[in-house]
């Protein structure tokens, strides 16, 4: 671990474990659990540009808050930890939003709002701590355990997207049930996914709030995923036994 913890790094990744037993029993209400008693929606694409963009702006502010006004330079290694922030919120920010089918589809302005502010908190705190780093004197092979996990869930977290589109031709509505890709194993493989990405890049960054957003990632899709599973169980009859939530064999 590059940094220590401190009381605040501490207070958030509770605040995630505290969060994930919240959504256990309560599930966030959009996407096919929306409902109507969370007040004022707005279309989906929208709310989910604004709550994810949010991210790659906070962490880019944090490094610039930290670097200013010595305007030291990053190193090669804290570079890259950033190019991989970037890279995912490209894809999951501006990419991923218009590949969607999402014309009916609306969020609640809460949740929007909600992930902005997780965001604006995660990012900032990231960039804070990625200026911080000693960039190591060796690539260790947990490093490329956590760029592997990186790379192989982002690219999971984009197949699965694209089998979800494909279910759907132009014009159509209504929810069939995913096959192919990691659909064999899990009801959600590009939570899934997503939870590698941040546990490989925790790996990487060996900071406390890489760490944090790790735990952050599994508390917010765990329970999520669950919801996923039980609502397609529900709507099913047919829905395949042997896969499990998000975790192969296991949940």
């Amino acid at each position: 671990m590059y940094l220590t913890w401190t009381p605040w790094t501490i207070a958030w990744t509770a605040l995630a474990v505290v969060t994930a037993v919240v959504l256990l029993f309560r599930t966030a209400p959009y996407g096919r659990h929306i409902r109507s008693d969370w007040g004022p929606t707005l279309p989906h694409r929208l709310g989910w540009i604004v709550m994810e963009v949010i991210s790659p702006v906070a962490l880019i502010a944090g490094l610039w808050w930290s670097i200013y006004p010595s305007m030291e330079s990053l190193s090669g290694f804290q570079m890259g930890l950033v190019a991989l922030w970037l890279g995912h919120y490209l894809y999951r920010a501006l990419i991923y939003p218009y590949l969607m089918r999402w014309k009916e589809h609306r969020m609640p302005a809460v949740i929007m709002l909600s992930a902005v502010g997780f965001n604006l908190v995660n990012g900032g705190l990231n960039g804070v701590q990625i200026e911080a780093i000693v960039p190591p004197t060796a690539i260790s092979p947990m490093m490329w355990v956590g760029l592997s996990l990186f790379v192989g869930g982002l690219a999971m977290n984009v197949h699965s997207d694209a089998i979800l589109r494909s279910l759907r031709k132009p014009g159509e509505s209504g929810y069939r049930i995913p096959e192919g890709g990691f659909y064999r194993w899990v009801t959600c493989p590009n939570y899934l996914g997503e939870m590698l990405e941040w546990t490989g890049f925790a790996l990487l960054a060996a900071t406390p709030a890489a760490v944090a957003f790790a735990v952050w990632t599994a508390a917010n899709l765990i329970p999520r995923a669950l919801s996923h599973h039980k609502w397609y169980k529900n709507q099913f009859a047919v829905y395949p036994r042997h896969r499990k939530a998000v975790i192969p064999f296991v949940l």
